[in-house]
């Protein structure tokens, strides 16, 4: 499988209609909780990194925020720019790559969008060009998934039928990958899809942050902000802050 697997399948008319019933609720929950524990400021400039289509990015915007969105999809932005207005704008950009400088006083990289590289340096790439884009002391809330617990409920198999399609969905844990395999039939023609997203513990973030001059704040284990479980917290959700 090739090494930038996202570039392809994030960007394919399938992906969005694979995940297209997703319970949104949860995460507003998570935004709004997020929200009242930082206590932005009013009129607060927010990075939604690895926006998709836009979703959060004017969730966070009807909240009254100013809001920039970026994902390496082209087809995502050019959805997401349909909701653009003078408060949210919407951008192509390699979340690898350096965006903006002492910009925002908050990023947000949620919902499992880390995790996709096969190096390290270009995780160590992602939380330096973070780190620059954030003003002085700005916050960057980074949620992913919780290694150990994701090992315990990964479920192996399953299958949806969403808009006449059956996605036939398998997932494996292979040297502390978790590989999904996407496999469908659509108009007599087969498709085959896969997303890898690696596991790490958060020795391995902690790392990431102090060469990037990032100080961790938070940590917590759910959408409701309660504490960090190992064995039993589904995320691994840090608050991190510009030092």
């Amino acid at each position: 499988m090739q090494e930038n697997w996202f570039k392809t399948w994030f960007d394919t008319t399938y992906y969005h209609t694979l995940y297209k019933h997703r319970d949104y609720s949860e995460a507003s929950l998570f935004m709004d909780n997020m929200i009242n524990h930082l206590q932005l400021n009013e009129n607060a400039m927010c990075w939604d990194l690895c926006c998709g289509k836009g979703r959060h990015s004017i969730y966070l915007n009807k909240k009254g925020f100013q809001v920039i969105g970026t994902d390496l999809s082209e087809q995502s932005i050019i959805e997401a720019n349909k909701q653009a207005n003078d408060s949210l704008a919407f951008y192509t950009h390699d979340m690898r790559q350096l965006f903006r400088t002492n910009y925002f006083d908050v990023v947000f990289n949620v919902f499992t969008s880390f995790g996709y590289f096969d190096k390290q340096s270009d995780d160590a790439s992602v939380f330096k060009s973070i780190q620059k884009a954030l003003k002085p002391n700005g916050y960057f809330v980074f949620d992913f998934l919780n290694e150990t617990f994701v090992k315990k409920h990964l479920i192996e198999t399953e299958s949806k039928t969403i808009d006449g399609i059956i996605f036939h969905i398998s997932k494996k844990n292979e040297s502390n990958t978790v590989i999904k395999s996407i496999d469908f039939t659509d108009n007599g023609k087969d498709f085959h899809f896969e997303e890898r997203v690696k596991l790490f513990d958060k020795s391995y973030f902690e790392a990431l942050a102090e060469a990037s001059h990032l100080k961790i704040i938070n940590t917590f284990g759910n959408y409701h902000l309660h504490e960090f479980d190992l064995e039993t917290s589904p995320r691994l959700i840090l608050v991190l802050q510009k030092i």
